[in-house]
């Protein structure tokens, strides 16, 4: 009752257009009428037309209102999408980074169409106090009951503020691993090296430990492998430290190494370290495998 208690003119003109009719017992009236046997079909129509047009101007007052306010609606909503348009190029000539614009673009949509809602139920004649208090009490009521949603919402923001990790970046949680695909506003979704998409709540990726893998321009690659105990330990780094010295995927300024690891009861365990981009990490991961199987074969040093 308060809500309509504070309509507009649109809705005023109806509602008191009806508050008449019930006042001169028209409605009560028709009611009756329409369910008497005894009055005949020709009466029961001729009453109808004339509570029809009894109505007519408030009706058609309240039907041009309601055009109006699709028409608004129909070119707001394309006036939305410019808007959203023109806001990306905007934070894309500024250099703004990928996971910080889809993070914006959404939001952004969220309030361009709630501003939307408010003009056009303007034009219906619905108060905007009605409309702040209807929201008002929603958003209480939601808020509640969506409380993991809120944290995420929250864990959205942070991870925009802290910046752990942004689209592109390839990172490790205890749930899951991938591609950072998207930041959105209440979800963020990888994409795994078999092609399928995880979405991930932010609140829980937040709160999680997060291995970045690709944050770094340069990555330490560390080979594993094992041989004999008779194997010559001095030729195998001799020959794995040239091979990793003439390769121009590998940063050969930077320290290399290759060591004994571990004395296990029938292998030697070892290790080949050198540096790498990031970008090229598992490219010479896997031929730096085939690599060493060959030339430790060449030497004919068993490897187990």
């Amino acid at each position: 009752m308060m809500l309509y208690g504070k309509m507009g003119i649109g809705m005023m003109e109806l509602q008191n257009a009806m508050l008449a009719v019930q006042d001169n017992t028209t409605v009560k009236e028709l009611t009756k009428v329409m369910g008497d046997d005894s009055v005949s079909n020709e009466k029961k129509t001729s009453f109808l037309l004339q509570y029809l047009l009894d109505q007519r101007e408030p009706l058609l007052r309240f039907g041009q209102t309601l055009l109006i306010a699709l028409i608004v609606f129909v070119i707001g909503r394309k006036m939305v999408k410019l808007l959203l348009r023109f806001t990306d190029r905007w934070m894309e000539r500024r250099n703004v980074e990928v996971s910080v614009r889809k993070f914006v673009m959404s939001l952004a949509g969220v309030i361009y169409n709630v501003l939307l809602i408010f003009v056009v139920a303007g034009i219906l004649g619905v108060g905007t106090s009605s409309i702040v208090a209807m929201v008002g009490s929603a958003g209480l009521a939601i808020g509640l009951a969506l409380q993991g949603s809120l944290a995420n919402l929250a864990g959205g923001v942070l991870i925009l503020l802290l910046k752990p990790f942004q689209v592109g970046d390839y990172i490790i949680t205890p749930q899951s691993e991938g591609t950072v695909q998207s930041i959105d506003i209440f979800y963020t979704r990888l994409t795994t090296t078999d092609n399928r998409v995880i979405v991930i709540p932010n609140g829980t990726i937040s709160n999680s430990d997060i291995t970045n893998t690709t944050k770094q321009d340069r990555r330490l690659l560390v080979l594993e492998f094992s041989v004999s105990y008779d194997a010559d330990v001095a030729l195998i780094r001799d020959i794995l430290l040239k091979e990793m010295k003439h390769r121009s995927d590998i940063l050969v300024k930077e320290p290399m190494r290759v060591v004994v690891t571990r004395l296990s009861p029938v292998k030697l365990r070892m290790n080949a370290k050198c540096w790498v981009e990031t970008s090229k990490y598992w490219d010479v991961y896997y031929d730096m495998l085939e690599r060493i199987k060959t030339l430790l074969q060449e030497q004919n040093i068993s490897i187990g």
